[in-house]
């Protein structure tokens, strides 16, 4: 350790956001990034403790006191090189991880925890500007062939990793362009896409080959894929949303989160198709139904594109603020409450109200009612949801669901394929991450349902492992 004392000394700092009068009529990244000076000091807040719950609370066991270390000292190459030996993508989990790290690093007890994730960004992009992070194509090639469909974080991990053991990749992707859910499910005020872009650059340099605008299963059939390759990694994500019934739901106005999202992206690449109509917040107003990432995304969204109003529920109880006892210290994921930009930015959020009906004239959205509900505990301890019997009506030109996902989508592909599925109608594979059919692997949100992004990379470096160990014995 540079300075012993330094957690002691140096305040926590965050970079913060930009203005919010001004980020809300752009799509630019929201969040800061501190000068190097700065971030030097905040990486020599690291106490390096004996036991680094930090490392043991990242998916991807980011091994932080090393590499925050190096930073603390200036030595940005070699504090980059150490975040790489466990992170594909330290540029995306450094802007969209919830930074499980820091929910665990000892001075989290005093709400002050290292600025991990910052900390990651930045070292990250201050190697890209110096090109420090060069392309790594391997130095001979195997004459294994591995297809990976779905380019998402998972997909793309596995296939960096196969590729660098010598393996000859390839990728599909059914959008027209490469990165899956980091491209199309995660608003550009999050993660601008050229970050995305400067990464499949690197990897095409590196000799991986991606195939875009193709879907397996429909414009390529899976049994041509088997009689091509010598394996197969399902990294298709978890496509299905959950979806509600009430009285109305048929009413037009009303969409799931994702295709709004991803219509509002496509819109600023220029991807939407030729007579397809962009849904838009612009003078309406928004009820987004569902408190988590995504439905604070939508937010966001909505308020970029000039809505009159944003109201976003959930049909659970209001988290506490700043510490709840039922997860505490070193839990990575603390259930409290969670304020993003995009709430900041002007939204009325509201908990334990469960929609019932949605009512609109000449066939659209305008309404919505909503009961509040009580939760309460059985004898076998477990919460059923009560109604109370009080209802209100909501302003809804506009309903979004954010509901999450349910499983991957079953049809076509694997359908043809014939996998077998778990219990959650994910895909079922074994502990090599093999499924029912021969040399078929899967990772990621296909077997896990959706998750985090640094799940997915973790997920798909595993699987990566256990892929190379079946093609080393062919």
């Amino acid at each position: 350790m540079g300075n012993p004392k330094a957690f002691m000394t140096i305040p926590r700092k965050e970079a913060g956001y930009r203005l919010i009068s001004e980020r809300i009529h752009d799509h630019g990244e929201v969040e800061q990034i501190l000068n190097r000076e700065d971030r030097k000091q905040q990486a020599s807040r690291c106490m390096d403790c004996g036991i680094p719950f930090c490392h043991w609370a990242c998916p991807l066991g980011n091994k932080m006191p090393e590499w925050q270390e190096y930073i603390s000292r200036g030595d940005w190459k070699r504090g980059v090189e150490i975040l790489h030996e466990t992170n594909n993508f330290p540029e995306f989990t450094g802007r969209v991880c919830p930074a499980p790290c820091e929910k665990s690093c000892v001075l989290s007890l005093h709400d002050a925890p290292v600025t991990i994730r910052e900390n990651e960004a930045s070292v990250t992009e201050f190697a890209f500007m110096e090109g420090m992070i060069k392309p790594l194509p391997p130095k001979r090639r195997t004459g294994k062939r591995v297809a990976v469909i779905g380019s998402g974080p998972s997909g793309l991990a596995v296939a960096q990793q196969l590729n660098r053991k010598g393996h000859s990749v390839t990728v599909f992707e059914k959008d027209n362009s490469v990165g899956g859910l980091l491209r199309y499910g995660i608003p550009n005020f999050k993660l601008s896409k050229h970050i995305i872009d400067r990464r499949i650059k690197l990897m095409i340099e590196e000799e991986i080959e991606f195939i875009t605008n193709t879907e397996i299963g429909k414009d390529i059939s899976g049994e041509e894929l088997l009689n091509s390759f010598d394996a197969i990694c399902l990294a298709i994500g978890s496509g299905k949303p959950r979806d509600i019934n009430p009285e109305g739901r048929d009413l037009q106005g009303i969409h799931f989160a994702m295709d709004f999202l991803s219509h509002e992206i496509k819109s600023q690449s220029g991807e939407l198709k030729s007579g397809e109509e962009k849904i838009t917040a612009k003078d309406k107003h928004v009820l987004v139904i569902g408190g988590g990432d995504t439905g604070s995304d939508c937010v966001g969204t909505s308020v970029r594109q000039g809505a009159k109003s944003v109201t976003q529920i959930e049909i659970m109880p209001k988290p506490p603020v700043g510490k709840n006892p039922s997860t505490p210290w070193p839990s990575p994921y603390p259930q409290i409450l969670k304020t993003s930009s995009s709430h900041e930015e002007g939204c009325t959020r509201r908990w334990l109200l469960n929609t019932i009906s949605f009512m609109g004239e000449d066939g659209k959205v305008k309404e919505a009612m909503a009961e509040e509900v009580i939760w309460q505990k059985g004898a076998d301890n477990k919460f059923s949801m009560v109604s109370s019997g009080n209802k209100e009506i909501l302003k809804a030109d506009l309903v979004l669901l954010a509901l999450g996902f349910v499983h991957p989508v079953h049809e076509g592909l694997l359908t043809q394929l014939g996998i077998n599925y778990d219990m959650r109608g994910n895909v079922a594979v074994d502990k090599k991450h093999s499924s029912n059919v021969e040399k078929v692997f899967a990772t990621g949100d296909a077997i896990m349902g959706a998750s985090l992004v640094v799940k997915a990379i973790a997920s798909g470096r595993k699987v990566a492992e256990d892929i190379h160990q079946l093609l080393s014995q062919q």
